[in-house]
């Protein structure tokens, strides 16, 4: 038996209610860009809208005009999707709740979840959106997932419950070790005052 392995997410499919609700909330609050239209290849009657949502890959959504916003919550139910988390740069993030304030989105305020700040509110349907920002920058070469299981390990070996700054900065530091060459033959922390 073979594992099919994956590379990443290719798009995600939403279904949405009218074209220009759509529009307006996915280009127009979160401004990704309307990139491709054309009719649901599986039924004629929606169109299927596609958006970039900064990372190349695609976010595409089902529209028909019969479809009206609804905004209750959406199921939360087993093999539900529960929320989308869109990545925003830190100076980006701090402008969000300004930005949904001003335009009188009901949103969770700012949310430390210890290696990224995070901003909930909901889309015009009721599906809830995350917009988070890591508290750091991976090593040149390293992805975010590099870092994480780094930090991982470190937590659990510290016992602590959950990666907070101080498991980032020595993931950080672990993984400069491992990737960059010194001419050093000590690399332990010095104090030269």
């Amino acid at each position: 038996m073979r594992k099919i392995q994956s590379q990443g997410v290719h798009h995600i499919t939403l279904t949405g209610a009218d074209r220009q609700s759509t529009i307006d909330f996915w280009e127009g609050v979160l401004g990704m860009p309307f990139i491709f239209d054309q009719p649901n290849l599986d039924n004629p009657d929606e169109g299927h809208l596609y958006f970039d949502p900064g990372d190349g890959r695609l976010i595409t959504i089902f529209t028909d005009e019969t479809r009206k916003p609804v905004h209750d919550r959406t199921p939360t139910d087993p093999g539900c999707v529960h929320h989308i988390a869109f990545s925003v740069s830190l100076a980006s993030h701090r402008q969000v709740v300004t930005r949904l304030d001003a335009r009188g989105i009901k949103h969770s305020g700012v949310k430390d979840r210890g290696f990224m700040d995070s901003i909930y509110f909901k889309d015009p349907l009721g599906f809830l959106i995350e917009l988070a920002a890591y508290k750091f920058e991976p090593p040149r070469g390293s992805s975010h997932a590099e870092v994480m299981i780094e930090a991982h390990r470190i937590r659990v070996a510290a016992g602590d419950e959950s990666i907070g700054e101080v498991h980032l900065a020595d993931a950080i530091e672990r993984i400069v070790a491992r990737s960059q060459q010194s001419l050093s033959t000590d690399r332990s922390a010095k104090d030269p005052y």
